[in-house]
This record gives C-alpha cells, structure tokens and sequence, in this order.
C-alpha cells in the first residue's frame, strides 16, 4: 500500500543543501504535504537533546534525512575524523528521535560508496560488507553504513517504517563548486569556466580513466519522494542511472558546454579512487521509476545556475 503524502508534515532535514532543496521543490511540485524546514539556527543535528526537543514539539509525520556533512577526495582525506563524527551523529540523533516520538516514516540517505573498492559492477546492494572500503572515503563510509544498520535495527526491534535509500554521484543547482571540498563535477564546471576566461589548460586529478556515474540532483528527489511513497522494506535502494562515462569523457562534455577548446592535463601523481563506481537499479526499476535527465542536458541546466548565481557558488 502507498504511504499517501498529501496531508502530512514532512521534514526535509538538510534542507539548504543540495539534495534537501531539491526535495522541497519536488515535493511543492507533486504533493500536497505540508514542509518543514529547520536550519542550524534552529535545530543542531549534533545535539541529542535538541533533536528530541524539536521532533517532539513539530510532531513531523515523515522525514527525509538529506542533511549531511559531504565533499570530494581531498576534503575526505583531511578531515576524516569530522567526516566520522559529524555523520554519525546527524544520523544516530535523528533517527533516535523519530523512533521517539513515533515517527511514521523516514526515509535515510547515504551515497553508492558504502560499497567495497573492488566490489563487483555494476554494484547492488548484496555486495555491502563484502569487501574494503575506497581508503579516501572510509569514514564517511563507515558513517552512511552505520545508518543503514540503525535503520534496520529500528525496524527490527520496534517496528520503524524506516528506510534507506543510497544515491549514485550527484550534481545540480546548489552544489558545492569550491575548488578544495568540491565533487569531481561542481569541481570541473568551475575549473573549465576558469580556464575559459584565462586561456590556460585545467588540470584534473589522477588518469581520467575512471569511470563514475552522475545522477542530476532533481531526478534523484523525484526517486527519494517516489520511494517514500511505494518502499517499505530493511534493504537499503540503490538510486542512480545505471551508466557510466569516464572522467576524462565527462571533462570532455563539461568543456563542450561550457565552450573551453584549451585541452586537460591529467595529473597521474594524484589519486584516481575506486576504478568504477556504477549502480544496479533493478530494485528501483521494477518498482516503476527511472530517471529522467541525461547527462548532457543537466551539465548544462547545472552550469546555467552557476552561472546565474555566482556569488555564492564561485
């Protein structure tokens, strides 16, 4: 039976970033439920007794925790230890306090690297705890696993409709676009728009072999409300395309649609991560969804907002 929307209080936790602002917008587009949003001025995730106090006083019917602490190779390996940390704790206290005050359904987002360095492709969601993890990403990592397992256990001892969804590489309006803590293609927007500007070859991280999978932020929110809507299960759903392209294909596309003609140089001194990183989305499918945006069309929708919002995204 679907979990009907309409009506309901739902808390988008993380609702300034990326993904939690594309949540908003899709629920505004195709519910009729009420939203709630809380920013850190008024609720602190890391707090236990804070996250109690204002679950119990806004009584929210479901949840959707897209709040996180999230950022590319080099910010994951210098800050490991808050990557821990602060995931954890986001997740451990709202989980704890929709438990508590007898949440009807909440719906918990990792990312596709919980699953092993070397696990089989494409990977589905029998291959976690199969293997070692990607080392640059380990920590958070282990954090979206633990959160897997505590909303499994909720389920298990008390019942909890709670529910994990694990989304492939994301990109989109309101990413992150800092050179230091941003993903590989926020990251590759802003170098190729700079590059174009002043005439010089942008450097990008590793071979370019790789092969990473790219899902726009807008078809993921339209699979998050879909799956709060028809999922009620203890496996955790892979949400992604289920293709691929390399990085060096990607730069390619990214300076197609930027319009820079000054070539990369590929700097091999530099990790390159996990060899392939692409989803099975046969649980998803065969639930009726799949995606809509192709990768060329939202580079571009992405660049046009970075573009028109530089302020804050340059």
């Amino acid at each position: 039976m679907a979990y009907e929307l309409d009506g309901k209080r739902v808390w988008v936790a993380g609702h300034r970033g990326m993904v939690g602002a594309a949540v908003v917008r899709e629920l505004e587009r195709s519910t009729k439920a009420s939203i709630i949003k809380a920013g850190r001025d008024v609720v602190d995730l890391l707090d236990q007794r804070a996250v109690n106090d204002w679950i119990a006083k806004e009584r929210p019917d479901a949840i959707i925790v897209a709040a996180a602490k999230v950022g590319g190779i080099l910010a994951n390996a210098t800050f490991p230890a808050e990557y821990l940390y602060q995931n954890l704790m986001i997740e451990a206290n709202v989980i704890h306090s929709a438990y508590l005050a007898k949440v009807e359904k909440l719906l918990f987002l990792g990312s596709t690297c919980i699953y092993p360095k070397l696990a089989p492709q494409p990977m589905n969601e029998d291959s976690l705890l199969t293997g070692l993890l990607e080392p640059t990403n380990e920590p958070y990592a282990i954090a979206k696993i633990a959160g897997i397992k505590m909303c499994q256990a909720y389920r298990k001892q008390y019942g909890c409709d709670f529910i994990s969804a694990m989304p492939t590489n994301l990109y989109g309006p309101h990413d992150n676009f800092d050179l230091e803590t941003s993903h590989v293609l926020p990251a590759l927007i802003h170098k190729v728009h700079n590059a174009k500007l002043s005439g010089e070859k942008v450097s990008i991280w590793g071979s370019g072999t790789p092969r990473r999978e790219f899902m726009h932020v807008d078809d993921l929110a339209n699979a998050l409300v879909f799956i709060l809507q028809h999922y009620s299960n203890d496996i955790h759903l892979n949400v992604g395309l289920g293709e691929d392209v390399s990085i060096r294909e990607l730069a390619e596309t990214a300076a197609k649609i930027v319009g820079y003609e000054g070539g990369f140089v590929y700097d091999s001194s530099k990790p390159d991560g996990t060899p392939r990183k692409l989803t099975d989305n046969t649980r998803l499918r065969e639930l009726g969804w799949k995606p809509k945006i192709s990768l060329e069309a939202g580079i571009e929708n992405t660049y046009d907002w970075f573009l028109n919002n530089w302020e804050i995204a340059g």
